[in-house]
């Protein structure tokens, strides 16, 4: 094998870990190989529903769910790209009411719990409570050995990356480094942790083998 040939093995088998253990914790979980096979998983998954919500993720764009569930006729709630009679919070509001969320996740840990940080807090608030169906898509490079270790990969990774590409003025888009500021624009407001299925809502997690989204 060659050098990129052990990094897709070892992550297939941090993979693995992870999702046994995010089954052990009640959600349901799967692995792909790539974005084509996590795509044609997800789509088989939600056929039968009609509205979906999506946070403000990269990655699903990456896999153009978006567009494909709407050229589909499927009813798509997303603030990222709301329809010309609709504000921001309304597109939020119905975000959380849609038959199914799909969304990606700052951080999940090998040991089967999902981290997130929120600014606004429709993401964290629609995967816990509100839709009964939640997807959550993510690259093999937002899974951490633990929780601590997922929680520092936010503040040392996702939360700079994601501040700058929103071209928030905050002191991590300056530096890279966070400064648990007071800045008026800081994201990191709220924080999200899954240890187990919430009661009342299904969960699914797709980690896909491959570095994508933030």
């Amino acid at each position: 094998m060659n050098e990129m040939q052990y990094r897709v093995w070892l992550n297939e088998q941090i993979g693995h870990r992870t999702i046994v253990n995010l089954k052990k914790n009640a959600f349901q979980a799967h692995f792909a190989a790539n974005t084509n096979e996590a795509s044609d998983l997800i789509l088989d998954m939600v056929k039968d529903y009609n509205s979906f919500g999506f946070g403000g993720s990269s990655t699903t764009r990456k896999l153009d769910l978006p567009d494909i569930l709407e050229k589909e006729g499927k009813t798509i709630y997303d603030h990222w790209n709301p329809p010309a009679d609709a504000t921001d919070m309304e597109m939020r509001l119905k975000q959380g009411r849609a038959e199914c969320f799909i969304c990606s996740a700052n951080a999940i840990s090998e040991t089967g719990e999902i981290i997130n940080v929120d600014g606004v807090g429709n993401r964290t608030n629609a995967m816990t409570f509100g839709c009964p169906n939640v997807i959550i898509i993510a690259g093999i490079n937002k899974v951490t050995r633990d929780l601590e270790s997922g929680i520092r990969r936010i503040k040392e990774i996702a939360a700079p990356m994601r501040a700058k590409s929103l071209n928030m003025d905050t002191p991590c888009t300056r530096n890279g480094l966070c400064a648990d500021c007071n800045a008026s624009q800081r994201i990191c407001r709220i924080t999200t942790i899954l240890h187990k299925k919430p009661m009342m809502t299904d969960i699914t997690v797709i980690i896909i083998n491959k570095e994508i989204g933030f």
